[in-house]
């Protein structure tokens, strides 16, 4: 593409403004907007233009929570870093973090290293890394040191899975207290792991083996308690806390009054808990399996409580933890023990969308889908303001959006590479049409034009939420 490049006649929305106006974009940086009535834009020479007149022109997306060719449950996630960013650049998202994993008796280099390698001229998007810290000891808590220096600044531990991620209090809260002396952000799985354990074998042994048992022991109560200890320990520590994948209203409320008295505590929620339940999670033959994901899916009456925080601001972010499992194959290792299910859903393709008809129906502004899923999660994460907004200096990650385009949502349409998709048949209002990365095009009037290797490598700095 031409180094110089102007999107033309759109309405241009980020978090905090709407305004038509034409953006110039010059070797990959945004350069200038100019309102459409300033006359300004008639003075720009470019040899590319791009009209977006009756569209959106959008932030690239910003999905702070992906797992792209994870191991787990003895399988591995079927989305691969080539895959799953051209997946994403499909539905609007321009830039992932995803985790890298320390195993236990490895140090943290070890697991990054092998996520570069994994990523390493295969991403059609910009990525970077979270770590997952699953052994804490005293040479990993000064690699912490080490990593955020070099831009892995956020670290997730796991209050669930015994035996695999799980870390007790006594680590959790040393790996806090290193984090409020580097300036990283500890994300937490909060969800009391040793008591669900417990109702798991229980439920075993009463011949409860379908997938909706895996919803009625991972107990709503048992998230929220796990949320207010990992509160209590980063007040303790002196530390930030941001807690992914909320779907419990208990949660939520444990969130919500930790925000109330001022503690710098931050959730995550995603599009499975705001869309589906456990009316999904009992579908009959096993189809259930396709829904099987930790936290879990909730009763519809939780949604409620979700979309309320998302509109209040006790939930800032909505990310996908996109870890798909192929229901062929991989989930179906969990026929008679639900325990055996992978954990996981695909769903990177479809946020922007699925929170764009959420405007749609009245559960939140269309500023506030661009700060949910742009501008916050680039902030919360180091990324703001190269990505997550439009104004100069920024990153030209830009999404030309249609929204009166009517689709639906289907496995036979989508580009994730898994065998279902978890809204299959859901009618959406609104599409993505045109991607630019760092002004180069990704997706062009629907199609793909992007090449694996485009994307790349981006050291984040410490949150800029604290501000």
């Amino acid at each position: 593409m031409s180094a110089r490049t102007v999107v033309s006649g759109g309405l241009v929305v980020t978090a905090a403004d709407e305004t038509y106006a034409d953006v110039l974009i010059e070797n990959g940086r945004i350069v200038a907007l100019a309102d459409r009535d300033s006359g300004l834009a008639a003075s720009w020479q470019a040899d590319t233009v791009i009209d977006a007149t009756g569209k959106y022109v959008l932030p690239g997306g910003v999905d702070a929570h992906t797992h792209m060719e994870m191991p787990f449950g003895g399988t591995t996630a079927s989305d691969t870093f080539e895959t799953g960013t051209r997946a994403a650049a499909w539905g609007g998202t321009t830039t992932i973090v995803d985790f890298a994993i320390q195993g236990v008796g490895h140090s943290l280099r070890a697991g990054l290293d092998a996520w570069h390698a994994k990523a390493d001229g295969k991403c059609a998007i910009d990525y970077g890394f979270h770590m997952i810290v699953s052994d804490v000891d005293e040479n990993s808590l000064k690699e912490m040191d080490v990593l955020v220096e070099e831009g892995v600044t956020s670290f997730k531990m796991f209050m669930a899975y015994p035996g695999v991620f799980y870390s007790d209090d006594g680590k959790i809260l040393r790996a806090m207290q290193r984090a409020a002396g580097n300036g990283g952000l500890i994300m937490m799985h909060a969800e009391n792991g040793i008591a669900i354990d417990v109702l798991v074998q229980q439920a075993l042994a009463a011949g409860k083996t379908d997938p909706r048992f895996h919803g009625e022991v991972r107990h709503a109560l048992l998230e929220a308690e796990a949320t207010h200890r990992a509160i209590q320990l980063a007040r303790v520590a002196g530390a930030p806390l941001y807690v992914v994948h909320v779907s419990a209203q208990q949660a939520v409320a444990e969130l919500a009054a930790a925000r109330d008295q001022g503690l710098p505590v931050f959730g995550e929620t995603c599009p499975q808990y705001l869309f589906l339940s456990t009316d999904n999670l009992a579908e009959p033959d096993f189809e259930g399996a396709k829904y099987v994901c930790s936290t879990p899916l909730r009763p519809a009456e939780h949604q409620a409580a979700l979309w309320q925080g998302l509109r209040t601001n006790d939930l800032q972010v909505v990310s996908t933890d996109h870890c798909p499992f192929c229901f062929t194959g991989q989930k179906d290792m969990g026929r008679g023990d639900f325990s055996k299910i992978p954990n996981g859903l695909p769903g990177v393709e479809n946020r922007m969308d699925l929170l764009h008809q959420a405007v749609l129906d009245g559960h939140i502004s269309r500023r506030r889908w661009i700060e949910i899923a742009c501008a916050t999660p680039a902030r919360m994460f180091g990324l703001y303001p190269r990505k997550g907004t439009i104004a100069p200096g920024a990153d030209a990650d830009l999404v030309v959006y249609d929204p009166h385009a009517q689709q639906v949502l289907s496995a036979q349409t989508h580009h994730m590479n898994v065998d279902y998709s978890a809204y299959e048949g859901k009618r959406i209002t609104g599409r993505v049409e045109t991607v630019l990365s760092r002004g180069v095009p990704v997706i062009r009037d629907r199609s793909f034009v992007g090449r694996a290797g485009h994307g790349r490598y981006t050291p984040r700095g410490l949150t800029g939420y604290l501000d």
